[in-house]
């Protein structure tokens, strides 16, 4: 079954193995998140535990999240999102989950928000080649061809510049290298999405081998 909570990215940093290798680590801030709502399939249509993660001031949100978050007595949550295949059994609305249920070693995935990089061209944002830059070429940084068959039609899926980056993005089969259950820290190996204090998810590993 799929264990889940919710965290802050906090930056990264290193550790050292005790074969003397060194680490590098994303720290996730994750304070123990309330169990918001339990889906069922009776209900819902489907199975999975709605967690709360980050209080966010009355004056700031609705009544209708006011309302929501009551049900749980608890304040209002800032990020919100939903573990799917997780043992409703071993949840209740109002309950605190904490970086306990996991443990060193333990595979994971990690969602959260890429960072966003605005308008870029078709070599950075797809990683194209550029054209000659010397004999009077003229085309350094443009997308290339069009195509021929309809020079009024651009076909869809063309690789073109545009908006990049603040996306959904999943890294997956990452480790946890420390748990710090006094400091509510996960030190996961290598990076993860999205830039510092922003909001993840982290999830049991769907392909863990």
């Amino acid at each position: 079954m799929t264990k889940g909570i919710l965290g802050r990215k906090v930056g990264m940093t290193q550790l050292f193995s005790e074969e003397g290798e060194l680490i590098p680590v994303t720290v996730v801030e994750a304070d123990p998140n309330v169990v918001l709502q339990i889906r069922t399939v009776e209900n819902d249509g489907y199975e999975a535990i709605q967690l709360g993660f980050a209080d966010v001031k009355e004056s700031r949100t609705n009544k209708p999240a006011k309302g929501h978050a009551e049900k749980a007595s608890t304040n209002p949550k800032r990020f919100i999102r939903e573990i799917r295949n997780a043992n409703l059994d071993e949840y209740e609305v109002g309950q605190e989950v904490s970086v306990e249920i996991f443990q060193v070693g333990d595979k994971i995935d990690v969602t959260g928000t890429s960072k966003g990089k605005g308008f870029q061209g078709a070599i950075k944002r797809h990683n194209q080649s550029r054209g000659p830059m010397s004999h009077g070429s003229r085309y350094h940084r443009r997308p290339g061809s069009m195509g021929v068959i309809d020079p009024m039609h651009v076909f869809k899926g063309k690789k073109l510049p545009g908006h990049m980056g603040s996306e959904q993005v999943t890294i997956q089969n990452l480790e946890i290298v420390k748990v710090d259950t006094e400091r509510n820290l996960l030190l996961i190996k290598g990076n993860v999405p999205g830039a510092k204090k922003s909001f993840v998810k982290v999830t049991s590993a769907v392909k863990a081998n």
